[in-house]
Formats: C-alpha cells, structure tokens, sequence
C-alpha cells in the first residue's frame, strides 16, 4: 500500500506530514468527484488530471475551472490553457491596471459608479503562441468601504511601531531601511487607490463580464461544501497514512456530503438547521398485549413540510 501522507508546509507554513483532498463540484457546489494525492504534490499535477479523468468518464467535450486567484498560478493557467481546458479565476492586482489609470485621468476626481466594469485584452505566452484572454475589473463602493476601513487599521498599527509605541509586527506598510523604520506612504497610496476593484481573468471565447464574474462567486457554494474547522477533526481522514484507508474514508465523507447538498437543495434550508430541527422527534412503540401503539409528538408545520418535499422529490427520481 502507498502511504500517502508527505512531509511539506502546511497552509500554516509548518513543515509536517499531510495529504492534499481535490474536490470537483459543480457551480452548485454539489460534490462530482474527490480524490486524495500525497501532501507534497504540486497543483499542476493534480487539478488537471482529475478534471480530464472526469471528462473522460462522463464524455465531456468542455470543462471551465473556476478558482480563487491564490489557487492557480501564472504557470497552472498555462497548463491548464495547453490541455486545452478553459478557466475564470479571480485575478491579483499588484499594480494600477491601465484600464483602471486611464479611468482616473479622464474622470479626474470622481469616484468610480458602484458596480463599474472595466475590460481589458490580455495575452499569455510567448510571441507567436500567446493565448487569447480578457481581464475584468470591477468596482464596487461596499468592496472598498471594507477594504479602506482595513487599510486605515493597518496604517495606524504602522504609525504606532514608528513612533515606538507598539512592537513592529508584520505590517506592508512598514519600509525597514537598517534600524530605520518609516511608513511607506506610496504603497498606502497604491492600496488606496485600488481599493473597491477586483480582477477576474478568463480564456472563454467572447465572455461576458456578468457571466465571468456571476461564476467567480458562486464559488462560495464549492467552499461551503468543504469548509471544516477544528471541531471537524474526527470526520477527516489526517490520522489514516495508507492511500487505500484515505480513499475509502473519502468514499464515506463524499457520499455524505452529497446527500446533505441534495436534502438543502431540495429544502431550501441548511443541513445543520434540519439535523436541528429534527433531532429532537423520535417515534416510540409500545406494545400492549397483542396491540402495539405508536406514540410520536407532532411535527411543525415547517418539518413536515421539508420531509413532504424530500419524499416529494424521491418519487419524481
């Protein structure tokens, strides 16, 4: 058997032994497939043979990965547009884009309309064999309240460790030159202004940007279906090392996600709240004599009516 737990860092930055889970959803977040690689394998080697297992099980001739911008780097956008697959992702923004410049110099002054979309062509790859994309921006006037309000705290804990008066902790805005600290007032500048935008980049042939950016956030349906904190940790599989005993762990993991995804797509409420609502109702039978009684309370009228539409949709599948 393969042992499939692999020292590497950990999102933590801790060197330790660890597996790494792909789960492919649909745009739903409903579960299609999960697969558990070793701890030390790169990206690039396992999101796009997966996706290509998938569509070669399910004879599909086109697949679009959507993904966080920290999930897919300058060289996993390349292999994923070489195996020919297509993709929107949330793109970083180290610098002022010229779309986004030449905005502020024709509307001096004025702050950005809530929800404005900015576009602008972009090509990968080297000369001759560059691949064709477009790039998004988007403003929006609640994205920057946040992003403004969060700048200030971090300047201010900036100007605090300058002027001694609180520890020098990790801060960008602090420029430490020798002994010599400063706030880095043109990189609180740049912040400022990109504050409000995002990007979104994709290879899709004529896009549009509420397509592009309506898919980018639904991906907080793929995060939903396999978010676990702390208290989870008895239902993940980190204390199993062979490959066999993690997929067959995953096998029990994933049914069970998929059919507490299909329950609160069919009764609009969220697993925990029916697990909740229900936990509470048991059936007893008690026998008397020859007679056997069943005693139950009364369900609400909310309970019957989420178990009305699961037996509802069992009968039409």
């Amino acid at each position: 058997m393969e042992l499939c737990r692999r020292r590497h860092n950990s999102k933590e930055r801790r060197l330790e032994p660890q597996i790494t889970i792909g789960l492919l959803t649909d745009a739903r977040g409903f579960p299609l497939m999960v697969e558990a690689f070793e701890g030390n394998r790169a990206e690039t080697t396992t999101i796009i043979p997966s996706i290509q297992a998938f569509q070669a099980a399910h004879q599909l001739p086109e697949v679009t990965v959507v993904a966080d911008a920290g999930m897919l780097s300058d060289g996993n956008l390349r292999a994923l547009s070489g195996a020919g697959l297509r993709f929107i992702v949330g793109q970083k923004i180290p610098d002022i884009p010229y779309v986004v410049r030449h905005w502020m110099d024709t509307h001096p002054g004025e702050q950005p309309p809530d929800g404005l979309i900015l576009t602008q062509p972009w090509a990968r790859g080297p000369a001759g064999q560059q691949v064709k994309e477009t790039i998004y921006y988007q403003y929006r006037a609640d994205r920057a309240r946040r992003t403004l309000r969060g700048i200030g705290e971090q300047v201010g804990k900036a100007e605090r460790a300058v002027a001694g008066k609180a520890p020098v902790k990790r801060n960008r805005f602090i420029t430490l030159t020798g002994a010599q600290k400063s706030v880095n007032r043109e990189l609180e500048a740049k912040a400022r202004t990109l504050a409000g935008w995002k990007g979104y980049i994709t290879n899709l042939a004529n896009p549009t940007p509420e397509y592009v950016i309506g898919a980018y956030h639904q991906l907080w349906q793929v995060e939903k279906s396999f978010r676990m904190s702390k208290s989870d940790l008895k239902a993940r599989p980190v204390y199993h090392h062979l490959k066999g005993s993690i997929d067959a762990h995953l096998t029990i993991v994933f049914a069970a996600l998929a059919v507490a995804r299909w329950v609160e797509s069919t009764t609009g409420v969220s697993i925990k709240a029916l697990v909740k609502t229900l936990r509470r109702h048991r059936t007893i039978d008690i026998q008397a004599g020859d007679t056997i009684v069943t005693a139950e309370d009364p369900l609400p009228d909310d309970a019957q009516a989420w178990l009305d539409a699961i037996h509802q949709a069992r009968r039409r599948h």
